[in-house]
């Protein structure tokens, strides 16, 4: 069968029911839900003939899915990586978020986005070579896991067994875009300290307040030192999201007669593949001293969140893949026959400012791959949907992908 016989053959009303689904099941983080799922995943990738098992880890009883597709022998293996578990619902939906709605242009629901179109993409990409008889060289490893809300601690457990492949599709939101580069992750809080006065002496005081909110602006514009090139430093970006300022620890509200003297501010730092944690810290050290210098007599202290609250949970490395490689290039490919038209690649925003298991898969799994999913315009945002046209282009994107990485065995 040629490729374009192929894809023809794709059943898309099938492909649109196992989307719909996966969206039915509620799967948010560390509940029974995901564990339904990753139990759902491993039946359905059995019934298609790949070997799959419930992958367990950590003391809390929490799962992965794991599936392996043998291929003849020759080839390169392939593993795609995506989470199951989703965001919380919000307010304002019109739809039913776990419903699995599809109408004539979009599929609905919580996670179908982030990142369940692109899961249910994998397996009808395999589905679909399977029923066309299509013989692969190379494994093919199908990973579904969990925890990558808590930092990504399912891929980090699947990793630390020992599981791997020559290259890997992470599937997150990313408009069918290849996505060669994306940042990690720093979460900080900054306290400053002033000195209060009552208003009618605030010449004398140091206002905490007023501190806070000449940093907050300078901060959001940071960039930060050591960036390889222009790429590395495109995926630099601080921004301050938690604001508080009143009297004392405890943020006192109700003298407000009096100057702030404590201020709060909670935040995230994106960096890239060469620069590092402290270095970030370091650059936002130089941004409070130019601020105590402004404000002669204020008091700060820069805490990186992941020694305070969070710690225990997983921090996203980094991610970057070469140009040239050789899953960059299949993908690549695999768009332009699909599409017609060249595939965007690169640290494309947003997408680089994410974080996602594509880091883990890199720096503790030491693979190369490629981020590309469907979804993302309708991301984390009340009736969650994604274009049934991209949902259906992705799954050939990802057959013709497989093809070209695994090899296919005539022979055979």
């Amino acid at each position: 069968m040629d490729r374009t016989a192929l894809m023809a053959s794709v059943d898309d009303k099938a492909c649109l029911d196992f989307v719909s689904m996966m969206v039915r099941h509620k799967t948010y983080s560390e509940t029974e839900g995901e564990t339904v799922m990753v139990r759902r995943m491993v039946e359905e990738m059995r019934a298609i003939g790949i070997d799959a098992d419930v992958h367990g880890f950590g003391d809390k009883g929490r799962s992965n899915a794991i599936g392996t597709l043998k291929g003849t022998g020759g080839g390169r293996s392939l593993m795609y990586n995506g989470h199951v578990d989703t965001n919380p619902v919000t307010e304002g939906w019109t739809v039913d978020p776990w419903g699995g709605l599809v109408d004539d242009r979009f599929i609905y629901g919580i996670g179908v986005s982030n990142m369940k179109s692109s899961n249910a993409a994998f397996f009808c990409a395999v589905r679909a070579l399977q029923a066309a008889g299509v013989k692969l060289k190379g494994d093919v490893i199908l990973t579904y896991v969990v925890g990558e809300l808590q930092g990504g601690v399912g891929t980090e457990a699947f990793l630390r067994d020992g599981i791997r492949a020559d290259y890997f599709i992470n599937g997150e939101p990313s408009d069918l875009v290849a996505v060669t580069m994306h940042a990690a992750a720093l979460k900080f809080q900054i306290e400053l300290t002033g000195d209060t006065r009552h208003l009618s002496k605030r010449e004398e005081a140091v206002d905490a307040l007023v501190a806070g909110c000449d940093l907050v602006g300078r901060l959001n514009a940071m960039t930060f030192s050591g960036a390889a090139s222009d790429d590395h430093a495109s995926v630099n970006r601080c921004h301050v999201g938690v604001f508080k300022a009143a009297l004392g620890r405890e943020l006192e509200e109700w003298r407000p007669p009096q100057v702030a003297d404590f201020c709060v501010l909670k935040g995230s730092s994106r960096y890239a593949p060469g620069q590092t944690r402290d270095s970030v810290l370091a650059d936002m050290e130089v941004e409070l001293a130019s601020l105590r210098e402004r404000f002669p007599g204020l008091k700060t202290r820069l805490i990186s969140m992941d020694t305070m609250e969070e710690k225990g949970l997983a921090l996203m490395p980094p991610y970057e893949v070469r140009r040239d490689s050789p899953i960059v290039t299949a993908i690549n490919a695999a768009y332009r026959t699909v599409r017609g038209e060249d595939q965007p690649t690169g640290p494309i925003t947003p997408t680089r400012f994410y974080g996602s298991d594509a880091g883990h898969l890199c720096a503790l799994g030491g693979m190369e791959g490629i981020v590309c999913g469907s979804g993302g315009r309708y991301n984390t945002m009340p009736d969650e949907r994604v274009d049934i046209a991209d949902y259906l282009d992705l799954i050939r994107v990802y057959m013709l992908t497989i093809m070209d990485i695994c090899g296919v065995d005539d022979a055979a």
